[in-house]
């Protein structure tokens, strides 16, 4: 019989006005990959956050067991002298500091003289490569994309004395291939005796790897499933998280595609700071009134430098190329010229850079078009509570009020405000980059829906996902891009995960030939 490394007993959290977490119970085994699994705002990072001391002893109730011992932690240095280790699904890396900077942060090489860069960076190296990341340890954090950055923290994880690992949706920032390279990677360290706690939304990926399942639904332990004994099934996992059967992961939709609204020809973006590295080169594209078009593509293939760089120049330098809306040519060479022009992008980071976290959802959601509540320049606050009221519902955004914190928020909800905001801005065309990262089954179909129903209005959504079952399921058609470069175009009937891959392997190795050819 396994020995059981961690038991929460009784566990409840309350904060003002909201019970948490209500008498949840949580036994993980030595050597397992134990998953946690609910809807937003269920409670299960809650949980985590209890384990690891960022809510300390006395701010809950309830008994905390580990490795045989009642452990009551004040600090996250405590939880990690004991050997456990969180990863935050936000990220929590110094921007201007170096990759290897970053990794030792607060665990530092030392020697009698002072920090030593020498073994700093070259065990960064070997991290670096252990988490499947190219990348020089010298690189600034701000250099790299948010995939990558998750990456580094989860190197960041490995460089401690870590007996149990608690990874809080690892996956989100990442593509189908590089998610299986980290969970293999978890399944080795289990190979090697590793404890870890995964908490994840994709339920393809807890299935392959989880040991137990445990449901976690309105702050309470509704049922955990053993491998050996119980089934995996999808459906049994989400009825146990939301309650309720979900037949049908995408809502169904008829595309009546119209006219191009949007239409990008020949569009070329330098690095901003490597001046001689294109990251987008010579990409062609278009997107019709009423249709969904997605774009599939590895981490760094440039589907989102190229989304920044179409509104309104927000990421590169030499942009050169031309941008169509209703087949006019226009020039946005600014965020304020592409919401003129009706244009909208969803950043695939609401916390770094869509939302106002310490701003009120009101305040959030009017944020991106300010003149439409003003009057004579003077922000309206009435009219802005109304707009925000109306946006609450429509959305049907789980909160106290709209003027609780987007901070305070789960993640689902976060994602409908950031929704929100650029809805208020009348936008005909929306480039949503990974509009459902990090969120629930229910959440995820609530946006999709809310999607449909925007391109059955006549609107066009231009959609990256890293996850080929949403591009499969909700996009007319699909872009492939690799390198920089539009390498396939997929019509629905057509498009298929093999047939995605098949158009990047292809680029690639017709790119290594070209480059063989040159010299390279």
């Amino acid at each position: 019989m396994a020995k059981t490394l961690l038991e929460m007993r009784g566990i409840t959290k309350t904060f003002p006005g909201v019970k948490a977490l209500c008498d949840v119970n949580l036994q993980i085994e030595e050597g397992e990959i134990h998953a946690l699994v609910g809807e937003n705002g269920a409670g299960k990072s809650t949980l985590m956050n209890v384990l690891s001391g960022i809510y300390p002893y006395g701010s809950y109730t309830g008994d905390i067991l580990y490795d045989g011992s009642v452990c009551r932690f004040n600090t996250i240095k405590d939880s990690e002298d004991k050997g456990i280790v969180i990863i935050h699904q936000e990220l929590a890396l110094v921007p201007f500091l170096s990759i290897g900077e970053n990794i030792f942060l607060g665990n530092e090489r030392k020697t009698w003289n002072g920090i030593d860069w020498d073994e700093t960076y070259q065990l960064s190296a070997s991290l670096l490569d252990l988490v499947g990341l190219h990348e020089s340890p010298h690189t600034l954090i701000k250099d790299i994309g948010v995939g990558k950055q998750q990456l580094v923290e989860i190197a960041k994880a490995l460089a401690k004395n870590v007996k149990l690992l608690i990874l809080d949706e690892p996956t989100a920032s990442l593509n189908e291939s590089d998610s299986k390279q980290l969970l293999d990677l978890l399944l080795r360290f289990k190979a090697d005796g590793m404890t870890s706690i995964i908490i994840s939304h994709k339920l393809n990926e807890v299935s392959y790897v989880a040991d137990h399942i445990t449901v976690i639904r309105d702050g309470q332990t509704i049922r955990t499933l053993d491998k050996n004994i119980d089934s995996f099934d999808e459906n049994v996992i989400i009825s146990a998280m939301v309650g309720r059967s979900l037949t049908d992961r995408f809502p169904k939709r008829t595309c009546s595609a119209g006219d191009v609204a949007l239409e990008i020809k020949n569009w070329t973006v330098y690095h901003p700071l490597y001046e001689e590295q294109k990251v987008c080169d010579g990409v062609n594209l278009n997107v019709r009134r009423g249709e969904v078009v997605g774009i599939a593509g590895l981490i760094g293939a440039g589907r989102t430098e190229m989304a920044m760089s179409v509104f309104g120049h927000s990421y590169g330098r030499n942009i050169s190329g031309q941008v169509f809306l209703n087949g006019k040519e226009v020039h946005m060479h600014s965020v304020r010229s592409a919401i003129e022009h009706h244009l909208a992008y969803v950043t695939e980071d609401r916390k770094g850079n869509g939302l106002i976290l310490s701003s009120s959802i009101a305040e959030n959601t009017t944020l991106a078009k300010l003149d439409k509540i003003s009057r004579h320049q003077i922000l309206d606050p009435d009219l802005e509570r109304t707009v925000a009221e109306e946006y609450r519902e429509k959305m049907h955004t789980k909160c106290s009020g709209i003027e609780q914190l987007v901070g305070n928020l789960s993640g689902g909800n976060q994602q409908k405000v950031l929704l929100s905001k650029w809805m208020f801005a009348d936008p005909e065309i929306l480039i949503l980059d990974e509009p459902t990262r990090g969120i629930d089954v229910g959440a995820k179909y609530e946006i999709y829906c809310i999607i449909n129903n925007l391109v059955a209005a006549g609107k066009s959504v231009l959609m990256i996902s890293s996850e080929m079952p949403e591009l499969l399921g909700m996009c007319d058609r699909i872009y492939v891009m690799n390198e920089g470069r539009i390498v396939g175009e997929l019509d629905r009937s057509e498009a298929t995960q093999e047939s995605i891959m098949a158009c990047i392997l292809q680029s690639s190795s017709t790119a290594a030939i070209d480059s063989e050819k040159k010299g390279v």
